[in-house]
């Protein structure tokens, strides 16, 4: 958050360690339980439970038909053997005799072959059967790819849906997160959950969900299948089913640690990068490219081992599963030409089964190759959960209370009550702090890089809870309100302005939706906005970029004042909100300022003692403490801390110049 000071926060802060040009040592995240992880996932489409229950039903329907087809091509096939062997045979004879004749001659071979076929002596291929046999088993074949597109386009509804609410299930809880949770996480890393970790979610599940359940249904119909046509060949071909399964859970758990890391390291590559751009001038200013590029590189190269191992790991799967498909393959082919040679199968029935075996050990191998897609969900998942499972910020009170006056009006009276703060348990940052600023007061905050002085603010704001005490606005203790209630009421001008893509029309506006064009304009004019709009190309409709990049910083700096003069806020704070411009815009921005200031309870956050001598209280912070209190006059005759750091600032570059 641009609000906050490093000096203010704690320790760890990932995401500035050590700016561009530091490293990432973040810890390699840990797989959850897959299982859990998994079945946390399919829970995710639940609320779409009928449409699934259609698409299984569809999947049915398309195996079905796929699982016949074999069936119907084996019986074209024996209509053609039968006619070929039949033809040269006497016609007028009957089937019982030609054997009996084969037999008594010594062709027991030939005769046991034919006493497992259908034929008629003389007859050869029967061509109007044969044509209807193929009809069917074309019409089969059509009808069963039209289902399957149908389930294919249903299960796409189902996990765009799905990952549609998962995505607003994300975006509602980073909304309920502290901001705490942000100075932890990169924002890199974070922005990696949120994008890329949910994008592979919904490949995955696009992919694997119809191979998985169409593959299973095809497993199921196919030994079905096979049992009908050959006991013992369907016994052949079941032997690679527990083979498939050691081999697949084998690998498996050795390419699950993998796809985890590899999705943590692209998390933590995308936070570098995100780092180092957001740098980049400083980077290229202190002539660190180098160092950059080796941590680039060296994450980089992390990112493409985990990758790697995991893709060819995982990738060993289907090769396997294709090995023992075609030793199956052959084994089927050899004992079922003997079948046929000995009359025990036809040999239609033969191709039949082969087809059968192929159709059974490649969703075999298709299931064993969606351990791949599922794993790496399953990974992006546990990455997504881990976000999702974040401790939130504390519930808004119910039923909330409000100030008012009668009259529903906030002065703006800001009470701080023996306040106690700090980031961290054991390391005590604001103890006992009290102050009060009445309505209408100006009150300055100043001393030492580390004092407490921003802390102070994101406490008014209600960015952390209070660890002890109470800070009243107008009389009512603000943990009793709801968080939206107290910041409507308050405004912040920022030392990091933030502006957002969208026209100048737009950025001033966002600080009150509901304002008319007067008031836009209004605003414009009161901060000095008004001025430079025009001469701009297209006035207050010119389009900023979400950097700012065409206007200056004192444009920009002006931009955020009116866009608080908008909110009309009862207490204002301005943390530093001149230090990075001229001193011709400096002071057009405190001519704003001072008219955004008046009415309004306003806290001023300054380093630079000149900008704040005519406040009407300074507060002198060290330690979290506040030290002094007084007007600028009073605390340089009192001779204390503030006149310190007043002779600082003034009196050591006199004597430098002297």
């Amino acid at each position: 958050m641009s609000e906050t000071h490093a000096d203010d926060k704690p320790a760890a802060r990932p995401q500035r360690g050590g700016g561009p040009f530091g490293g990432m040592n973040l810890p390699v995240e840990k797989s959850m339980n897959f299982t859990a992880s998994g079945k946390r996932l399919l829970g995710k489409l639940r609320p779409e439970r009928l449409w699934l229950a259609l698409v299984f039903a569809l999947a049915v329907i398309s195996v079905t038909f796929s699982v016949l087809g074999p069936r119907l091509l084996g019986e074209g096939t024996n209509l053609i053997f039968s006619g070929v062997i039949s033809k040269p045979l006497p016609s007028g004879s009957n089937q019982a005799d030609v054997i009996a004749g084969l037999r008594a001659s010594g062709d027991t071979t030939q005769a046991d072959m034919l006493s497992g076929m259908t034929l008629t002596p003389g007859l050869g291929i029967d061509f109007a059967m044969l044509s209807t046999v193929l009809l069917w088993a074309l019409a089969l074949y059509v009808l069963s790819s039209v289902f399957s597109w149908m389930q294919a386009y249903v299960l796409n509804g189902v996990v765009q849906r799905t990952v549609y609410r998962l995505r607003e299930e994300i975006e509602a809880k980073i909304n309920r997160l502290p901001l705490s949770y942000f100075d932890k996480k990169p924002r890199g890393e974070l922005l990696s959950r949120v994008t890329n970790d949910v994008d592979n979610i919904s490949q995955s599940l696009q992919q694997s969900l119809s191979q998985v359940v169409t593959s299973l249904l095809t497993v199921i119909g196919v030994i079905v299948m096979m049992l009908i046509l050959s006991p013992l060949l369907a016994l052949i071909a079941l032997v690679t089913v527990p083979i498939t399964l050691v081999i697949t859970t084998v690998i498996a758990k050795r390419s699950q640690k993998l796809f985890v890391a590899q999705w943590a390291n692209t998390g933590e590559l995308n936070g570098q990068i995100e780092e180092t751009f957001t740098g980049h001038a400083l980077v290229k200013v202190f002539g660190r490219q180098k160092e950059v590029d080796a941590r680039f590189r060296a994450k980089n190269d992390e990112l493409y081992e985990a990758s790697f191992g995991a893709q060819f790991i995982s990738g060993m799967i289907m090769p396997a599963m294709t090995f023992i498909g075609n030793l199956v393959y052959v084994a089927i082919a050899v004992v079922g030409g003997l079948q046929v040679a000995s009359g025990a199968m036809q040999l239609g029935d033969v191709q039949a089964f082969i087809q059968y075996s192929r159709q059974f050990t490649q969703p075999l191998a298709q299931l064993g190759s969606m351990a791949n897609l599922l794993q790496s969900g399953v990974a992006s998942a546990e990455r997504v959960f881990d976000l999702l499972d974040a401790d939130e910020q504390s519930e808004d009170p119910e039923p909330a209370t409000a100030p008012t006056t009668g009259q529903a009006e906030v002065h703006g009276r800001l009470v701080f009550e023996n306040v106690s703060f700090r980031y961290a348990p054991d390391k005590p940052l604001i103890e006992e702090l009290s102050l009060i600023a009445e309505p209408g007061q100006t009150i300055a905050i100043v001393g030492p890089t580390g004092a407490g002085k921003t802390t102070l603010v994101n406490l008014m704001m209600r960015f952390y809870d209070i660890d002890a005490g109470r800070i009243l606005l107008d009389g009512v203790d603000v943990s009793t309100m709801t968080r939206h209630d107290l910041r409507r009421r308050m405004g912040m001008v920022l030392q990091d302005t933030w502006l957002f893509g969208g026209t100048i029309r737009d950025n001033i506006a966002y600080g009150r939706p509901d304002a008319t064009e007067a008031d836009v304009l209004a605003a414009a004019k009161a901060t000095y906005v008004d001025r430079f709009v025009h001469s701009l190309p297209d006035g207050y409709e010119t389009v900023l970029d979400d950097e700012g990049s065409n206007v200056s910083a004192g444009e920009m700096q002006l931009l955020t004042i009116a866009r608080a003069f908008l909110a009309k806020p009862s207490v204002l704070i301005l943390d530093e909100a001149t230090s990075s411009v001229d001193t011709r815009t400096e002071v057009l921005v405190q001519k704003a300022m001072s008219a955004l200031r008046a009415e309004r309870t306003s806290f001023v956050i300054a380093h630079r003692l000149s900008t704040i001598r005519d406040a009407d209280v300074i507060l002198v912070m060290e330690s979290g403490r506040i030290v002094e209190q007084g007007n600028h006059v009073a605390l340089l005759a009192a001779n204390g801390a503030y006149h310190a750091l007043y002779a600082a600032q003034f009196a050591a570059p006199v004597a430098d110049e002297v």
